[in-house]
């Protein structure tokens, strides 16, 4: 049978991924979780053919996961996962569906517990050690919310095991208790045991006798009577417990388990994006040149309020080192903050930086607004992420970008009067070249400019495409050729643009970094939002992840080319422009 009521597992296995074993234990003893992981419509009956759906949270989304029924063994038992009841399969079958989004039961070895957690509920996680949980009434505070509040139990010798609990195992914690003693009140925890391994099942454990004895039996009695749990002392389950692991669910996911009804619902917001080498991947503080690169998320707070946030990254063969900063703004922003403000201002909140693939941060945040900067630790390590957000109130999240904006014509004017000196040598050879119109068309600009430039790096600009794209913007006739007013005006656009290119070109002469690309098209007159930015650097940079000067005179003709087309057809001066299906085809032609 692939479901069975009771959920058994042998502890002889030939793997010992204990982490695994006790994430399906907590998840079994939440139904509602489990039915969406393992959906209960799956038997082995006459239209069984072999395959068992399994839904898994995978790269910020719910995957569905198909898997045959073939499960590898080993002198005829199970290699890996199994339960000490032969015909409830559904464990090995749902590692099998993990282990195939892993990549194989290998890399399993390498899975963690909060990890797992996170992938089987949907939820985000948080680890706290026991020396962090400064009361019993912090514990009862996390229970108020919308989590799985879960104590990991670990015997670090022979003599630190409790007959009575699980080595290795998480605990769910499901009550904390305030009871009046002789001595006053005590508080008391309720924990319920994650699986079932021939241990007999007890309704309190008691370490210290003489504290227990001090609680009236009247409640001792009431502890006996209570089904599925285990109560302790909170002094014994500081003792017992090293550390609590908690999975928080959002109010949507949270729906699908009963026991969570009546709590305080978190509030959720998502975004999901990824770092792209050269555009958004600009590492951690570290590199302040390339930091304000990042992708920039900005929340406003109306009061004070308790946030965890949670970055996922999607690379699972080989993470990435990932983390995020937080920096607090006097007001909300429209665009993204500029470098000079994260050079300036302190960051409010550092997570940790790990390779993880989950890193948790919660923090008490005043109201005001905030931007997170989610990075990898090393600038230009590409990977997509998932960034959570959790509050009790409700936020707002915005995801700062530039809108597109021309705000000074990049192509310079020459003018009226241009040095003899200067230019007389460009001229003699323009009209060697030039028809009996004097105009030249893309061949012959790059021979002229080939015998013009002075070196070859400011030569990597006469190429023919370069040269086709400088045609394509001058001509404003249609004919495929300039004129020799139209040649000035370029050789005094080259000249500024090499000035540009050379004051952004710190790291090497003669190229741009491909992070630097941005700020050297501002300059020029150019402010365009990431999505642009992106094909951009898809489209010019070298496998070095450089520009030539080549590279950054044909992006910029390239822009020049579309911000014309754009406000030449947009005479309403709206967002936008309609046309009919061969003036877009004329137009794309035409960048």
């Amino acid at each position: 049978m692939f479901l069975l009521v009771v959920f058994v597992y042998n502890l002889y296995l030939l793997t010992g991924d204990k982490w695994m074993v006790s994430c399906l234990g907590v998840l079994y003893l939440t139904k509602g979780l489990f039915y969406r992981v393992v959906p209960a419509d799956q038997r082995v009956d006459e239209a069984y053919a072999g395959v068992f759906r399994f839904r898994l949270w995978w790269c910020g989304q719910w995957l569905e996961v198909l898997v045959d029924d073939r499960l590898p063994t080993v002198n005829g038992n199970l290699a890996f996962l199994q339960s000490n009841h032969t015909e409830q399969m559904w464990p090995a079958l749902l590692e099998k569906a993990y282990a195939k989004l892993h990549g194989s039961y290998e890399a399993l070895k390498y899975g963690s517990l909060l990890d797992g957690l996170a992938d089987l509920t949907g939820g985000i996680t948080e680890s706290l050690q026991m020396t962090e949980l400064a009361d019993a009434e912090t514990l009862k505070n996390l229970l108020k919310n919308t989590s799985l509040v879960t104590a990991h139990h670990v015997a670090a010798a022979p003599e630190d095991k409790i007959p009575e609990l699980q080595t290795e195992m998480n605990y769910v914690v499901l009550n904390v208790e305030q009871v009046e003693s002789t001595k006053g009140p005590v508080h008391v925890v309720r924990v319920r045991r994650p699986l079932s391994i021939g241990v007999v099942p007890v309704p309190y454990i008691v370490l210290n006798p003489e504290s227990w004895h001090t609680i009236p039996q009247q409640e001792r009695d009431r502890f006996i009577s209570t089904p599925k749990g285990i109560w302790m002392l909170f002094s014994d389950f500081q003792r017992v417990f090293t550390r609590i692991e908690i999975v928080h669910l959002d109010s949507e996911t949270c729906r699908a388990e009963p026991f969570l009804a009546d709590k305080l619902k978190w509030q959720m917001k998502m975004h999901q994006s990824g770092w792209k080498r050269g555009v958004s991947a600009g590492g951690c503080r570290n590199y302040v040149h390339f930091f304000h690169t990042n992708p920039q998320i900005q929340i406003v707070l109306t009061e004070p309020d308790t946030v965890i946030i949670s970055l996922n990254q999607h690379c699972i063969m080989e993470p990435k080192v990932i983390g995020f900063s937080i920096y607090k703004i006097p007001a909300p922003l429209n665009e993204t903050a500029k470098a000079l403000f994260f050079r300036k201002v302190k960051s409010t909140i550092n997570s940790q930086y790990t390779n993880s693939r989950q890193v948790t941060h919660r923090s008490l945040l005043e109201p005001s607004a905030f931007i997170i900067m989610p990075t990898t630790f090393e600038p230009r390590d590409e990977a997509n992420f998932t960034l959570r957000i959790f509050s009790n109130k409700p936020i707002k999240m915005k995801v700062l970008d530039n809108p597109p904006k021309m705000t000074k014509t990049a192509l310079v004017k020459a003018p009226p009067v241009v040095e003899v000196n200067s230019f007389a040598q460009y001229e003699a050879v323009f009209l060697q070249l030039a028809d009996e119109h004097k105009t030249i068309d893309p061949f012959e600009l790059q021979e002229l400019l080939d015998a013009c430039l002075p070196n070859d790096y400011i030569k990597s600009c006469a190429s023919i495409d370069t040269c086709r794209q400088i045609v394509l913007s001058l001509d404003k006739k249609g004919t495929g050729r300039i004129s020799l007013s139209d040649f000035k005006d370029l050789m005094c656009s080259l000249k500024h643009w090499q000035l540009v290119f050379r004051t952004h070109a710190r790291e090497k002469m003669g190229v741009l970094r491909a992070e630097r690309f941005r700020d050297a098209l501002r300059d020029v007159g150019f402010i365009v939002p990431e999505k642009v930015m992106n094909l951009l650097v898809l489209r010019y940079m070298r496998k070095d992840g450089m520009l030539r000067f080549g590279d950054f005179v044909s992006a910029v003709m390239h822009l020049h080319r579309a911000f014309e087309i754009f406000h030449k057809s947009n005479t309403l001066r709206t967002e936008g422009v309609q046309m009919n299906l061969t003036e877009w085809l004329k137009n794309v032609f035409m960048c």
